[in-house]
């Protein structure tokens, strides 16, 4: 039995445009997952950022009441892009959840903001 082979220039015809087209669709499947991942994080970061303005913004107007202070922290979260899902108030330390969203992503942050706590004094050993 005889099998035949192909010689010559011919055999490889089309090879590298077929590899061409299936590195450049690989190529434009991993740029869009990386674009994707980055918008998942500016938004995870956009969401921290209004939510610390947000409880900061809450801490500062602590003195005249919770429905005022989360007023508050709404304004400045909205100003931000982003809304308020939970505000607290419990004496003079405010804890805020804020949501933001682009495209289809979305993320919720919590935040906490007050007064800072004393540090404890250090005491020297005696001897």
């Amino acid at each position: 039995m005889r099998v035949a082979t192909w010689r010559g220039a011919g055999r490889d015809r089309g090879a590298a445009t077929v590899w061409v087209v299936v590195v450049t669709a690989v190529l434009g499947v991993i740029c869009g997952a990386v674009l994707a991942m980055t918008q998942a994080v500016v938004v995870r970061h956009r969401a921290g950022g209004a939510a610390d303005l947000a409880a900061l913004a809450a801490a500062d107007r602590w003195a005249a009441g919770s429905e005022e202070a989360c007023a508050g922290a709404g304004r400045v979260a909205a100003a931000q892009a982003a809304r308020v899902v939970r505000c607290g108030v419990r004496g003079q330390t405010a804890e805020v959840s804020v949501s933001s969203s682009a495209g289809p992503f979305t993320a919720t942050v919590r935040a906490r903001a007050g007064p800072a706590t004393p540090m404890p004094l250090l005491r020297r050993p005696t001897g």
